[in-house]
This record gives structure tokens, C-alpha cells and sequence, in this order.
């Protein structure tokens, strides 16, 4: 994964670049009929039930947007809300106010949706040692927070881009002419290019297995689209010779059957790809 160093540039990016994207040349709405010396306070407001997320991320593009305006949090990320709960209030500059507004509930939204659904997936995993994974299927541009999101509820976060894990999938296996050689080309290639990765590796089978523990130093391996019985063979086969992960269209009524199959970790996409924003507004406070 990368290092909070990097992360923090990430979510740097993605408010100014959601800034630019918004205001552009100015929020015209708010020139045109508030004066620039007005102040006001706001408070972010409830209007659902689920976990909140996203109030640190908040903070950032309230101080990106006005270093002055003042937060005060009542609600903190990973915390349950419920219809009518205050999460924070905001107070200063009217127009600094107004700028932040949509951005901050774009966000929150969609943070607070993602880090519900992954505490629910969690709350089924309860009694068992397997840990829920989120994916790359996120949406472009805003991947930081959706991670980040999952991890608030509680989930683990897998790779975070291309660049910073080896994950070689049903395509990687076939271009390369099967999943040998493209263990051994990979292995080759972290060491002319003297790369420190992980590798994990996708099985579509049970002989697909038999071939990637012939191999040291795979990380974790993938039992990708398996059914119950054979992800038992595939744990078995593994052992401790490397992690295990099950993937593919694993939902809420299968989640915990998988786990029971002994694997380690399950990934889903659906943490990301497939939540519905949880309802939030700003309102002004007279």
C-alpha cells in the first residue's frame, strides 16, 4: 500500500482538483447576492441512518477553501448517526461556506454509504477470522477516499493502484502463456528491476493451484469464482505456503459461507462499485 505521506498528497489532489471543477472562475450564485464581509454558520445534518464518514476529509476542504473558517466536529468518522444528528458545524466566512458546501457533501455521501455497507459486510464476517477487502473498482479520480471510507468501516484495504502490488489475473496468466511462466517472468522482472513487491496470484482452478505453490515467496493467492467445496480443497492445498483470498461475486448472502471455507481474506467490489449515497445536507443556522 502506499504510505500516509502519499495518501495525504492524494487527497490533496482530489480537493483542488474538485475545487477547480466546481468553482471555476467563481461562485457567482454567492457573489451576486452576499456580501464578502458576511458570516454565517452551518451545521452538516442527518436526513438517514448508517456510519459517518468523511468528517476529517471535511476538515481539509474547509481549511483548503478558508484557513479561518471554524469546525467544530460532533460526530466522528466510523461513528453510527441516525435521522436528525448534527455531525458538525461549520462557521465563518458566508461565501468560504457556500464554496465548500458541495464538495464536502459529495464526499460525505458517498464515504459515509461506502463505510456503512463495509461495516454491515464486516458485522456478517463477526465469529470468524477473515477479513473483508475492497477492490480497484472505484470511482476514477476519488479512489483515496473511497479506500479510506472502507477502512473506517472497518474493512482492510487491498493494493491501492497498479504500481504498488504484483497481482497477476486470469488475463496477466494467459498473455504470459500460463500461470507458471508468468510467475517465473515476474519474478525475473522484480529483480532486474530491483522492485520490492508483493505478489498475489489469481486461480481460476484447482490445478491452477497445484502450479502456484510450486513457487516461493507468493504472498497471497486468489481463489477466484470458486464454489464452497473446492475453496476447502484450495485452502487445504495451500496451507501456509502462502495467504488466501476469495473474490468473485461474493455478496451478503454468501459472504460468510466463503468464510467458513477457512480463506483469510474476501474481496468486493460491491463495497465501492454498488452503495447509494447516504442522505446529508448544510444547512444555515440564523
Amino acid at each position: 500500500m502506499i504510505d500516509q505521506k502519499q495518501f495525504d498528497k492524494e487527497i490533496q489532489l482530489i480537493i483542488a482538483n474538485a475545487i477547480r471543477e466546481d468553482v471555476g472562475d467563481g461562485d457567482h450564485s454567492s457573489l451576486a447576492c452576499i456580501p464578502n464581509t458576511a458570516n454565517g454558520k452551518a451545521k452538516l445534518l442527518v436526513k438517514d441512518q448508517g456510519i459517518i464518514a468523511g468528517v476529517d476529509f471535511a476538515v481539509q476542504v474547509f481549511a483548503y477553501v478558508d484557513a479561518n473558517l471554524q469546525v467544530e466536529i460532533v460526530k466522528k468518522d466510523g461513528e453510527k448517526v441516525s435521522y436528525g444528528d448534527v455531525v458538525l458545524y461549520v462557521s465563518g466566512s458566508s461565501l468560504s461556506i457556500l464554496k465548500a458546501e458541495r464538495l464536502v457533501l459529495n464526499a460525505m455521501q458517498r464515504m459515509s454509504a461506502i463505510a456503512t455497507k463495509t461495516a454491515f459486510y464486516v458485522s456478517l464476517l463477526k465469529g470468524t477470522s477473515t477479513k473483508i477487502l475492497d477492490t480497484r473498482k472505484t470511482t476514477p479520480g476519488i479512489r483515496a477516499l473511497e479506500k479510506w471510507a472502507v477502512k473506517i468501516g472497518g474493512g482492510e484495504n487491498h493494493r491501492f493502484a497498479l504500481y504498488d502490488m504484483i497481482m497477476l489475473k486470469d488475463n496477466h496468466i494467459d498473455f504470459a502463456g500460463g500461470v507458471a511462466k508468468a510467475i517465473q517472468q515476474t519474478k525475473d522482472y522484480l529483480k532486474a528491476n530491483q522492485k520490492d513487491l508483493k505478489i498475489i496470484v489469481e486461480a481460476r482452478n484447482l490445478q491452477e493451484i497445484k502450479e502456484i505453490i510450486q513457487f516461493d515467496g507468493i504472498h497471497r493467492i486468489l481463489i477466484d469464482n470458486f464454489n464452497y467445496e473446492d475453496t476447502k480443497k484450495a485452502v487445504a492445498l495451500i496451507g501456509d505456503k502462502a495467504g488466501t483470498e476469495s473474490s468473485g461475486g461474493i455478496n451478503e448472502d454468501t459472504l460468510r459461507k466463503y468464510a467458513e471455507c477457512g480463506v483469510q481474506y474476501i474481496s468486493s467490489g460491491a463495497l465501492t462499485h454498488s452503495v447509494a449515497n447516504l442522505d446529508l445536507s448544510l444547512k444555515a443556522i440564523e
